[in-house]
């Protein structure tokens, strides 16, 4: 069965445990060679579907299971009279097991198959059946080379399982990998087809589970958890009788000198998020044009951490960071949200203070760095958090005893009992300034409603990215702004305010 996005099934799993998921399969009754010919045919299916009027195959295979699929496929469209070359950049002759039986349907059926060379013609849509999940280290040559010129073909793509690479647990280029248009994968969806590099390389993701067994599936533990409609966790309809100090009285606080905007983001965030008081603690030069743009914010002034203490002892949730810089002032007013046992997001300015050591991350606070920020905070560099994004993630978690969020292409959401969640939804043109204030924000009117930190996060990060989606039709120049009135629609329609 060949699903869309919106129906793909929620858990994700290590290349690994797909394996072993295969292996039982086979175990329990599906010869491997059935299980190969299902792959392919579902292949076929997805490849007509897109290319229809293609007429013309070429097909890049490698020396495992992987290259079985492939050479499936060119026999399915052999059959069909569609003009095929298999180029084997692992020699053919050296196939065993299932994948000689199907290197063997191939010639049965006519196709041409010829030894990989630089100098070889591609043609029509090439199917990339390479190097499949296995792949750990770097690529080597000649595959090396094969995915360059595949790359440089201008060609329409397919790659059967995920494109050759791409690690299938980290979503990390291994060098180089190819760029498909379309990506179908198999029995189990992997986690590494969803974050880090894996959005500029996968193009659609089609699935097909092979027919493989329910209880067998569910009884394969999952990595991680796709976040989606079906598997969030809502706000409860409010009584007729609700009034404001039933949801939460939230305080930001940040905006130092010049950085006002980014608080006040926040704190509309919030805000429409359904939070039911909302304050803004800030530098006084910001209250005039806070108050102007949302008079239903409270903006109090703050100088010193005392001023600061007073206001915060009224609130049931912080958000702390947000344009709060690292200068005196951040780390004073840092000082005192460190000290209170209220639920927080630590966001931006208040990551990188901590990263410093100048403060301790109190219990019951969510952190939202990006890749940047969490380098800082675990000791490493930007590249080695986005190597590995699943690792730092739960790293951080583990070490900060907090929910986190990873922001990023395939955000991820870890809690410190090893709970992820990851986020596939999104558009490239969220990245621009302001959008993680928001999202800091919204984070806290969720908490501030009554919500657990991580299924506050996992729920905000879901209404976030797909109002994020839903207004980028129109392109380039989107406001983090423009995203708060959609938010608030889609939040509406996942939880109702009334039954």
């Amino acid at each position: 069965m060949l699903l869309s996005r919106d129906d793909l099934p929620l858990s994700l799993y290590s290349a690994a445990q797909v394996r072993d998921l295969d292996a039982r399969l086979i175990a329990a009754g599906t010869p491997g060679f059935e299980l190969m010919q299902r792959a392919a045919h579902a292949a076929w299916r997805a490849l007509r579907r897109r290319w229809p009027e293609a007429g013309c195959l070429s097909v890049l295979a490698g020396r495992g299971n992987n290259a079985g699929d492939g050479y499936l496929v060119a026999a399915l469209a052999k059959r069909a009279g569609w003009r095929v070359q298999v180029l084997a950049v692992g020699a053919a002759d050296a196939l065993g097991g299932d994948a000689a039986l199907a290197r063997d349907a191939a010639l049965a059926e006519g196709v041409a198959i010829q030894p990989w060379s630089e100098c070889a013609s591609l043609e029509g849509v090439v199917v990339d059946a390479l190097l499949g999940t296995g792949l750990s280290g770097a690529v080597r040559e000649p595959y090396a080379q094969a995915i360059r010129l595949l790359n440089g073909s201008g060609l329409s793509v397919l790659a059967l399982d995920i494109p050759s690479g791409l690690c299938a647990d980290t979503g990390r280029v291994l060098g180089v990998a190819v760029r498909a248009d379309l990506t179908i994968t198999f029995i189990g969806l992997k986690l590494g087809l969803f974050t880090a590099d894996a959005p500029d390389q996968v193009g659609e993701l089609a699935f097909d589970d092979l027919q493989a067994a329910a209880a067998q599936v569910a009884a394969t533990p999952r990595v991680a958890e796709r976040l989606a409609a079906a598997g969030l966790q809502g706000l409860a309809p409010r009584p007729r009788s609700a009034h404001k100090g039933r949801f939460g009285h939230l305080l930001v606080v940040g905006g130092d000198r010049g950085m006002g905007g980014a608080p006040l983001l926040s704190a509309e965030g919030a805000l429409r998020g359904g939070a039911g008081l909302v304050s803004l603690a800030t530098r006084p030069e910001h209250l005039a044009a806070a108050l102007a743009r949302r008079p239903e914010i409270m903006c109090a002034a703050v100088n010193s951490a005392n001023q600061l203490l007073a206001l915060a002892g009224k609130a049931d949730v912080l958000v702390v960071g947000p344009g709060m810089g690292q200068g005196a002032w951040a780390r004073s007013l840092l000082s005192v949200a460190a000290g209170l046992g209220v639920p927080q997001v630590w966001d931006a300015d208040a990551l990188n203070l901590l990263a410093a050591g100048a403060v301790h991350l109190p219990a019951g606070v969510v952190i939202t760095p990006h890749p940047g920020e969490a380098g800082r905070l675990l000791g490493m560099s930007t590249a080695e958090v986005q190597a590995d994004r699943p690792h730092a993630v739960l790293a951080l978690a583990r070490k900060f005893d907090a929910v986190v969020l990873l922001k990023g292409a395939g955000s991820l959401v870890a809690a410190p009992d090893g709970r992820l969640a990851l986020c596939d939804r999104g558009h490239p043109v969220m990245a621009g300034a302001g959008f993680g204030d928001v999202l800091a924000g919204l984070i806290g009117a969720l908490l501030a409603q009554g919500m657990d930190g991580y299924a506050a996060t996992c729920l905000a990060v879901w209404l976030h990215a797909s109002a994020g989606e839903s207004l980028a039709r129109s392109g380039r120049g989107l406001a983090a702004s423009d995203l708060i009135p959609t938010i608030r629609q889609l939040l509406e329609e996942f939880s109702p305010c009334l039954k």
